[in-house]
């Protein structure tokens, strides 16, 4: 039987997925985890994985781009619509999120698939407030409140946010794909050489190969929606992995499966859950994790719902802003993407802080000073 052209780009995302929940499972790739290795432990080594994702994505992404199989200019993440009041608050909610919920939205399925009861939870927490600020209750927040004070860059005789184009547009600069591979370059050998730079991470194989096979992923992502699924009488829409809105969408194509059609993002979701859980019976460490007791479990139903909204909001996660909407070189990617450390760290040194219950403000002050965002307290 002959697959339509949505189905054969979603068998595609559905099989790449399996690899990336399989290869995440096995070399505990998570970006919560990079960050709080760095600030409790001074660790880079996952934060270095994170960043050679970044790097190999956006350099696999613009050869692609330049090669002609895809443009990125038709990506949600080039808009000429400015959301950076969603992408500063989004970023933040979900860094913080992601930290009580026990890892980002990747991470999330994976720990799914390897039989976590609480990252269930939290998945169906964030897939539920996802579309629920997509189409429900807080998507009159997020267009009364949030998306009000998106900027028109097109008024601006701005054609998109990618910092190339921005550079261009300030330095009145006549070739625009000089100035996008300059940028390229930079941002992606950048990334590249930061992780690289280090004798440690070079000598950990794990987190060496989880990097450039995420960074990888991405670019498969993109390449399967914009070469592969390429077809003018039944066009699929450009994206790669991102895992926010398509876990929403994939709540609702359970729920509504004969009246709803798969997609790359659907597929996706399904195919990380089911590479970690292979890979998880076959490695022999599959098992059920559930709650330890009333307060985790009022810190992953927060975390889902935070990361639920702020991830619509932020038009990403960890992955689809941070690694995949980084690939494009938008500007709101790199908003995201710093928003979201920052949550996430200022968060993990409150909780180390709230420890000694003195109070909520206590904790803030005393993880801002540590931060330097305030004067060293006394």
């Amino acid at each position: 039987m002959e697959l339509s052209n949505v189905h054969n780009v979603a068998m595609w995302g559905f099989l790449v997925a399996v690899a990336f929940g399989a290869i995440a499972n096995k070399t505990n790739f998570c970006t919560m985890g990079a960050v709080s290795d760095w600030v409790n432990m001074g660790d880079k080594n996952r934060l270095r994985a994170w960043f050679l994702a970044i790097g190999v994505a956006i350099l696999g992404s613009q050869l692609l781009q330049a090669l002609g199989y895809i443009d990125l200019n038709k990506s949600i993440y080039l808009s000429a619509n400015f959301g950076w009041l969603g992408h500063l608050l989004g970023g933040f909610l979900f860094g913080v999120g992601m930290t009580l919920g026990g890892g980002c939205g990747q991470r999330t399925l994976v720990r799914t698939g390897g039989g976590n009861l609480k990252s269930l939870v939290v998945m169906l927490l964030m897939g539920i407030t996802a579309y629920m600020t997509l189409r429900g209750l807080l998507a009159l927040v997020r267009l009364n409140v949030i998306e009000v004070t998106n900027i028109d860059l097109a008024v601006r005789n701005i054609a998109d946010q990618s910092m190339a184009t921005l550079i261009q547009a300030a330095t009145g600069a006549a070739d625009a794909n000089t100035v996008r591979w300059i940028v390229a370059g930079i941002t992606g050998l950048g990334f590249t050489i930061y992780a690289l730079a280090s004798a440690e991470f070079l000598k950990s194989f794990k987190n060496l190969f989880a990097g450039v096979s995420i960074g990888l992923f991405i670019v498969a992502g993109w390449y399967i929606t914009g070469k592969i699924g390429f077809d003018e009488f039944e066009p699929v829409r450009l994206e790669s992995y991102t895992f926010v809105a398509p876990v929403a969408e994939n709540v609702n194509y359970l729920m509504t499966f004969t009246g709803s059609t798969i997609n790359f993002g659907i597929a996706a979701v399904f195919g990380i859950i089911a590479g970690s859980f292979l890979y998880a019976v076959l490695s022999g460490n599959f098992h059920i994790e559930t709650f330890s007791s009333r307060g985790d479990m009022v810190n992953h139903v927060i975390g889902g719902v935070l990361m639920g909204f702020g991830g619509v909001i932020a038009l990403g996660c960890t992955i689809g802003q941070g690694v995949t909407g980084m690939s494009t070189l938008a500007l709101g990617a790199v908003i995201t993407l710093t928003m979201i450390i920052f949550g996430a760290a200022l968060t993990m040194k409150m909780e180390y802080y709230l420890m000694d219950e003195k109070g909520f403000f206590w904790a803030l002050r005393l993880a801002l000073a540590d931060m330097r965002l305030l004067p060293a307290a006394r």
